[in-house]
Protein backbone atom coordinates (compact mmCIF):
# COMPACT_ATOMS: atom_id res chain seq x y z
CA UNK A 1 0.00 0.00 0.00
CA UNK A 2 1.69 3.74 -0.84
CA UNK A 3 2.30 5.95 1.68
CA UNK A 4 -0.37 9.10 2.08
CA UNK A 5 0.78 11.99 0.26
CA UNK A 6 1.95 14.39 2.99
CA UNK A 7 0.61 17.98 2.87
CA UNK A 8 1.69 21.56 4.63
CA UNK A 9 -1.56 23.34 5.04
CA UNK A 10 -0.59 27.40 4.96
CA UNK A 11 -3.72 29.30 5.65
CA UNK A 12 -3.56 31.92 8.17
CA UNK A 13 -7.67 31.62 9.41
CA UNK A 14 -7.72 29.28 11.56
CA UNK A 15 -11.86 28.44 10.40
CA UNK A 16 -10.15 27.61 7.14
CA UNK A 17 -7.24 25.16 7.97
CA UNK A 18 -10.04 23.45 9.94
CA UNK A 19 -12.19 23.25 7.18
CA UNK A 20 -9.19 22.01 4.11
CA UNK A 21 -8.00 19.64 6.43
CA UNK A 22 -11.61 18.56 7.24
CA UNK A 23 -11.63 17.00 3.27
CA UNK A 24 -9.11 14.90 3.88
CA UNK A 25 -10.46 13.09 6.59
CA UNK A 26 -12.42 10.54 4.68
CA UNK A 27 -9.65 9.38 2.96
CA UNK A 28 -6.30 7.90 3.64
CA UNK A 29 -4.36 8.97 0.52
CA UNK A 30 -3.55 12.31 2.05
CA UNK A 31 -2.98 13.43 5.34
CA UNK A 32 -2.14 17.09 6.61
CA UNK A 33 0.85 16.41 8.45
CA UNK A 34 1.85 19.82 9.29
CA UNK A 35 0.28 23.36 9.33
CA UNK A 36 1.59 27.08 9.46
CA UNK A 37 -0.18 30.41 9.53
CA UNK A 38 2.05 32.72 7.66
CA UNK A 39 4.57 33.11 4.83
CA UNK A 40 7.85 32.87 7.67
CA UNK A 41 6.06 29.86 9.75
CA UNK A 42 5.46 28.33 6.24
CA UNK A 43 9.37 28.12 5.54
CA UNK A 44 10.27 27.14 8.59
CA UNK A 45 8.02 24.50 8.23
CA UNK A 46 8.69 22.99 5.15
CA UNK A 47 12.49 22.69 6.24
CA UNK A 48 11.47 20.64 8.92
CA UNK A 49 8.21 18.19 7.93
CA UNK A 50 9.40 17.69 4.14
CA UNK A 51 5.83 17.73 2.97
CA UNK A 52 4.89 15.89 -0.66
CA UNK A 53 2.03 18.54 -1.21
CA UNK A 54 2.11 22.42 0.36
CA UNK A 55 -1.52 23.85 0.11
CA UNK A 56 -0.39 27.60 -0.24
CA UNK A 57 -2.71 30.51 0.29
CA UNK A 58 -1.69 33.32 -1.52
CA UNK A 59 -3.25 36.35 0.97
CA UNK A 60 -0.89 35.87 4.16
CA UNK A 61 -0.37 38.29 6.67
CA UNK A 62 3.26 39.10 6.69
CA UNK A 63 5.03 37.97 3.33
CA UNK A 64 2.42 36.28 0.51
CA UNK A 65 2.29 33.32 0.15
CA UNK A 66 4.26 33.69 -3.81
CA UNK A 67 7.36 34.81 -1.66
CA UNK A 68 7.45 32.70 0.34
CA UNK A 69 6.72 29.78 -2.50
CA UNK A 70 9.42 31.40 -4.09
CA UNK A 71 12.01 31.18 -0.84
CA UNK A 72 10.81 27.04 -0.46
CA UNK A 73 11.60 26.77 -3.75
CA UNK A 74 14.95 28.32 -3.72
CA UNK A 75 15.56 25.41 -0.88
CA UNK A 76 13.96 22.71 -2.83
CA UNK A 77 13.79 23.06 -6.43
CA UNK A 78 11.80 19.55 -6.39
CA UNK A 79 9.09 21.71 -3.84
CA UNK A 80 5.42 20.49 -5.40
CA UNK A 81 3.39 24.03 -4.78
CA UNK A 82 -0.35 24.60 -4.98
CA UNK A 83 -1.46 28.04 -4.93
CA UNK A 84 -4.74 28.35 -2.95
CA UNK A 85 -6.79 32.27 -3.49
CA UNK A 86 -10.28 32.94 -2.70
CA UNK A 87 -10.29 35.51 -6.17
CA UNK A 88 -8.77 35.76 -9.90
CA UNK A 89 -6.07 37.83 -10.74
CA UNK A 90 -4.24 37.91 -13.60
CA UNK A 91 -0.89 39.59 -11.86
CA UNK A 92 -1.19 36.73 -8.96
CA UNK A 93 -1.73 33.87 -11.64
CA UNK A 94 1.17 34.64 -13.62
CA UNK A 95 3.34 35.69 -10.04
CA UNK A 96 2.31 32.48 -8.84
CA UNK A 97 3.43 30.20 -12.06
CA UNK A 98 6.85 32.50 -12.43
CA UNK A 99 7.46 31.44 -9.09
CA UNK A 100 7.29 27.52 -9.51
CA UNK A 101 4.50 27.01 -8.43
CA UNK A 102 2.79 23.96 -10.04
CA UNK A 103 -0.94 24.67 -9.66
CA UNK A 104 -3.44 27.73 -9.22
CA UNK A 105 -6.76 27.07 -7.68
CA UNK A 106 -9.71 28.62 -6.59
CA UNK A 107 -10.78 27.94 -2.86
CA UNK A 108 -14.22 27.38 -4.14
CA UNK A 109 -13.18 24.14 -5.85
CA UNK A 110 -15.21 20.87 -5.74
CA UNK A 111 -13.74 18.93 -2.78
CA UNK A 112 -13.21 15.68 -5.11
CA UNK A 113 -11.51 18.17 -7.72
CA UNK A 114 -8.94 19.22 -5.42
CA UNK A 115 -8.05 15.80 -4.28
CA UNK A 116 -7.24 14.75 -8.15
CA UNK A 117 -5.23 17.93 -8.28
CA UNK A 118 -2.69 16.82 -4.90
CA UNK A 119 -2.56 13.77 -6.20
CA UNK A 120 -1.77 14.58 -9.80
CA UNK A 121 0.96 17.46 -8.80
CA UNK A 122 2.25 14.81 -6.46
CA UNK A 123 3.00 12.43 -9.72
CA UNK A 124 4.64 15.33 -11.42
CA UNK A 125 1.35 17.27 -13.30
CA UNK A 126 0.57 21.12 -13.49
CA UNK A 127 -2.86 22.62 -12.81
CA UNK A 128 -4.35 26.03 -13.94
CA UNK A 129 -8.05 27.17 -12.74
CA UNK A 130 -9.43 27.06 -16.35
CA UNK A 131 -10.47 30.66 -15.52
CA UNK A 132 -7.28 31.37 -15.16
CA UNK A 133 -6.14 29.90 -18.50
CA UNK A 134 -7.39 33.25 -20.77
CA UNK A 135 -4.59 35.14 -18.88
CA UNK A 136 -1.68 33.00 -19.97
CA UNK A 137 -3.08 32.19 -22.90
CA UNK A 138 -4.03 35.79 -24.65
CA UNK A 139 -1.26 37.64 -22.65
CA UNK A 140 1.72 35.53 -21.55
CA UNK A 141 2.38 32.97 -24.65
CA UNK A 142 5.70 32.12 -22.58
CA UNK A 143 4.01 30.63 -20.10
CA UNK A 144 1.46 28.88 -21.94
CA UNK A 145 0.95 28.82 -25.86
CA UNK A 146 -1.89 29.46 -27.81
CA UNK A 147 -4.63 26.94 -28.35
CA UNK A 148 -4.53 27.21 -31.99
CA UNK A 149 -1.36 26.58 -34.19
CA UNK A 150 -0.32 24.89 -36.86
CA UNK A 151 -0.03 21.02 -36.54
CA UNK A 152 3.13 21.15 -36.93
CA UNK A 153 4.15 23.81 -34.46
CA UNK A 154 1.82 21.90 -32.14
CA UNK A 155 3.71 18.84 -32.21
CA UNK A 156 6.60 20.45 -31.53
CA UNK A 157 4.98 22.59 -28.76
CA UNK A 158 3.46 19.21 -27.43
CA UNK A 159 6.86 17.00 -27.63
CA UNK A 160 6.30 16.64 -23.85
CA UNK A 161 3.55 14.34 -24.32
CA UNK A 162 4.96 10.60 -23.16
CA UNK A 163 4.43 7.97 -24.92
CA UNK A 164 2.25 6.52 -22.52
CA UNK A 165 0.10 10.02 -22.30
CA UNK A 166 -0.07 9.20 -26.66
CA UNK A 167 -1.37 5.57 -25.88
CA UNK A 168 -3.76 7.13 -23.02
CA UNK A 169 -5.25 9.90 -25.55
CA UNK A 170 -5.77 7.15 -28.42
CA UNK A 171 -7.81 5.84 -25.64
CA UNK A 172 -9.79 9.10 -24.20
CA UNK A 173 -10.29 9.47 -27.99
CA UNK A 174 -11.84 6.10 -28.60
CA UNK A 175 -14.64 6.95 -25.25
CA UNK A 176 -12.62 4.57 -22.96
CA UNK A 177 -13.15 5.96 -18.95
CA UNK A 178 -10.57 6.06 -16.74
CA UNK A 179 -11.00 2.56 -14.96
CA UNK A 180 -11.59 0.80 -18.71
CA UNK A 181 -8.17 2.71 -19.71
CA UNK A 182 -6.12 1.29 -16.95
CA UNK A 183 -7.41 -2.03 -17.31
CA UNK A 184 -6.37 -1.79 -21.34
CA UNK A 185 -2.77 -0.54 -20.17
CA UNK A 186 -2.35 -2.70 -16.65
CA UNK A 187 -2.10 0.83 -14.81
CA UNK A 188 -4.25 1.49 -11.16
CA UNK A 189 -6.79 4.11 -11.95
CA UNK A 190 -4.86 6.49 -9.90
CA UNK A 191 -2.31 6.47 -12.92
CA UNK A 192 -4.72 6.67 -15.28
CA UNK A 193 -6.05 9.74 -13.73
CA UNK A 194 -3.25 11.08 -13.31
CA UNK A 195 -2.46 10.74 -17.13
CA UNK A 196 -5.90 12.39 -18.29
CA UNK A 197 -5.21 15.41 -16.24
CA UNK A 198 -1.69 15.79 -17.87
CA UNK A 199 -2.72 15.54 -21.04
CA UNK A 200 -5.65 18.28 -20.03
CA UNK A 201 -3.21 20.23 -19.14
CA UNK A 202 -0.68 19.67 -21.94
CA UNK A 203 -3.33 20.29 -24.52
CA UNK A 204 -4.36 23.30 -23.02
CA UNK A 205 -8.12 21.99 -22.93
CA UNK A 206 -11.16 21.96 -19.89
CA UNK A 207 -11.94 18.15 -20.07
CA UNK A 208 -11.06 15.03 -21.85
CA UNK A 209 -14.02 15.68 -24.53
CA UNK A 210 -12.09 18.44 -25.77
CA UNK A 211 -8.74 16.77 -25.66
CA UNK A 212 -10.61 14.41 -27.62
CA UNK A 213 -11.79 17.17 -30.55
CA UNK A 214 -8.58 18.57 -30.13
CA UNK A 215 -6.65 15.15 -30.82
CA UNK A 216 -8.58 14.10 -34.16
CA UNK A 217 -8.45 17.90 -35.16
CA UNK A 218 -4.35 18.38 -34.94
CA UNK A 219 -4.10 14.63 -36.15
CA UNK A 220 -2.49 13.46 -32.97
CA UNK A 221 -3.89 10.07 -33.15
Amino acid sequence: MESAIKILLVEDYKLMRVGLKSLFDDTKEIEVTSEAQNGKDAIEKYKTSHPDVTLMDIGLPDISGIDAAKQILEMDTDAKIIMLTSHLSEKEVIDSLESGACAYVMKDINTDILKMIIKTIQDGAIWIDPLAVPFLRDKNRAIIPQRQMSRAVFRQQHADLTQREYEVLKLIVDGKSNNEIAEELTISSHTAKAHVCNIIQKLLVDDRTQAAVKALKEGLV
